[in-house]
């Protein structure tokens, strides 16, 4: 089985993607949970580029990975310096980590008319900077940035790079599609030709703005690479780098390579879910095997096939990388869909319960009052749990109050009062917030984490509103999807009223709802 090294730069070369801001805190807890998945490298940032990454690796001393290797990012020295008077190489030496990447160019163009320097001068930049910091006891890979743009204008020149950084002492260089433009054809046959041209190990470092990435790698890997670059779920400058959680599921579990541990796919969808969550990015739904529709059927054959025989539309099992089938709910499922998805809730009902039956026709009832079950899947099992007696009640809304006024041309924050009931205790709490919706939110969480400290774990990650009726105007039903997370697991509820209001506390309390009911299960689950 052929072993492929996984380099993940999300705290790297991820943090240059738009809206991305990672904090000392939030950089140790990806760093963690990468480690914790058996990432083999961790490119943790530039020592010399900023007060933040300075810091971190001064902490990385105290409480290193147990299993990755953090690896230190810089760049070769700069012309007509030596590398004893770089103070960016310096502080990359002085670093307490084994292996620093650095990049250095393999396109001509880019040292003749970026660094505004001769070719040679460029070939003496990478050797002498590689010797550096071999003699600072470091292990560098050499990033030959712009490689594919670099070799297509002058393939000689391009290789002539990573001779040069494998005769100074590199442990492995890493072939990069910096610009992103490469198709898989191109990739495999340079990579190919690089491949025969050193004898230490090459890598692929690819950026996504053709939407080639995944594939790039892959073809990379078959043409003889042995190391992919990339971001746990793809983000990065422009439009991004390699998805790595779709390359470790496409090498590990299609092409049978080893990239983690044997165990390690099962986590990759809670992995995946963590990093966007410490992002604060929304995972894509259609992302490959993570998303939320990964695995999600609502054509009435589709639904029908995977639930006689799931390969019949499913490439994989979802459960391989941690993620669920959802069968949606809709017009176009069938009725024998709908069973199944009552049947995750409750497998002693069939066709022919009475209780099925009900549950159909109650459904079909909510749905002409406007709600829809089809992303909503959380507050259909509240719906089923409820008319079937396997729940509990866990609080009550007693009444809430919410006022919003604009004076003087400014628009002031919105404010909310709920008085919520539990078990017979009552709570009251206040809250301001920006709109109607985000006071109630608050305020109905401060009432309520009172008696359930869980609760705070929560937040919205989206909220959708849609007019069911247009015909209707102003008095129209409207529906509200609101898409909730805790850190580990993503769910969506729905509320419909001709009140938005009224309609967005129903899908917040689906949702406060379902995390308890989450937890309770989980709870008996464990002991």
């Amino acid at each position: 089985m052929k072993k492929v090294q996984i380099f993940d730069s999300t705290l790297r070369d991820g943090a240059q993607g738009e809206n991305v801001n990672f904090s000392v805190e939030d950089k140790f807890n990806v760093m963690k949970a990468l480690d914790d998945f058996g990432i083999d490298f961790i490119e943790a940032g530039n020592p010399a580029s900023n007060p933040k990454d300075m810091e971190f690796f001064k902490r990385a001393e105290e409480h290193p990975p147990k299993h990755a290797k953090l690896v230190a990012f810089g760049s070769t020295r700069r012309k007509n310096v030596s590398c004893e008077e770089d103070a960016n190489l310096n502080a990359l030496a002085n670093t307490n980590v084994d292996y620093v990447s650095v990049f250095g160019k393999s396109w001509d163009m880019h040292a003749t008319e970026i660094l505004g320097t001769t070719l040679e001068e460029n070939l003496n930049m990478i050797s002498d900077t590689i010797k550096y910091l071999v003699s600072k006891g470091k292990k560098v890979f050499f990033d030959a940035e712009h490689f594919f743009d670099g070799y297509k204008r002058n393939p000689e020149y391009a290789l002539e790079t990573l001779k040069t950084a494998e005769k100074a002492g590199a442990e492995a260089v890493v072939l990069c599609d910096t610009n992103g433009g490469c198709f898989p054809d191109e990739i495999s046959e340079i990579t190919a030709k690089s491949v025969s041209t050193v004898t230490i190990p090459v890598g692929i470092h690819c950026h996504n703005d053709t939407g080639c990435a995944v594939a790039n790698s892959v073809a990379a890997v078959k043409a003889g690479a042995s190391q992919v670059q990339g971001t746990l779920t793809g983000i990065g400058e422009r439009c991004g780098n390699t998805n790595l959680s779709t390359v470790i599921a496409n090498l590990q579990l299609k092409l049978r390579m080893e990239c983690v541990p044997e165990t390690s796919p099962a986590n990759l969808t809670q992995l995946a879910r963590y990093i966007a969550e410490v992002c604060n990015m929304k995972l894509t739904g259609t992302m490959p095997y993570v998303g939320t529709s990964a695995f999600s059927h609502k054509g009435g054959m589709h639904a029908d096939g995977v639930n006689k025989n799931p390969i019949s539309f499913e490439h994989i099992p979802p459960e391989s990388v941690g993620n669920k089938r959802n069968i949606l709910l809709s017009e176009v499922a069938g009725r024998s869909a709908i069973l199944r998805r009552i049947n995750d809730i409750a497998p002693e009902l069939n066709k022919d319960s009475f209780e099925t039956k009900a549950i159909i026709d109650l459904l079909k009832e909510m749905e002409f009052r406007g709600y829809q079950y089809e992303a909503a899947e959380a507050s259909f099992e509240l719906l089923v749990k409820k008319y079937l007696g396997k729940t509990e009640d866990y609080f009550g809304i007693n009444y809430f109050k919410i006022i919003g006024e604009k004076s003087g041309g400014f628009q002031n924050p919105s404010s909310a009062m709920v008085k919520v009931s539990v078990k017979g205790q009552t709570e009251m709490a206040a809250a301001e917030g920006d709109g109607p919706v985000n006071a109630i939110d608050k305020a109905i969480r401060q009432a309520l984490t009172v008696f359930y400290p869980s609760i705070a774990d929560i937040h919205l990650i989206d909220y959708k509103v849609r007019v069911v009726d247009g015909s209707a105007a102003t008095a129209a039903n409207v529906r509200v999807l609101i898409e909730s997370t805790d850190g580990k697991d993503i769910w969506t509820t729905v509320g419909a009223s001709t009140d938005i209001i009224n309609a967005s506390v129903t899908a917040l309390i689906d949702s406060l709802e379902y995390k308890l009911v989450k937890d309770s299960s989980d709870s008996q689950q464990n002991s």
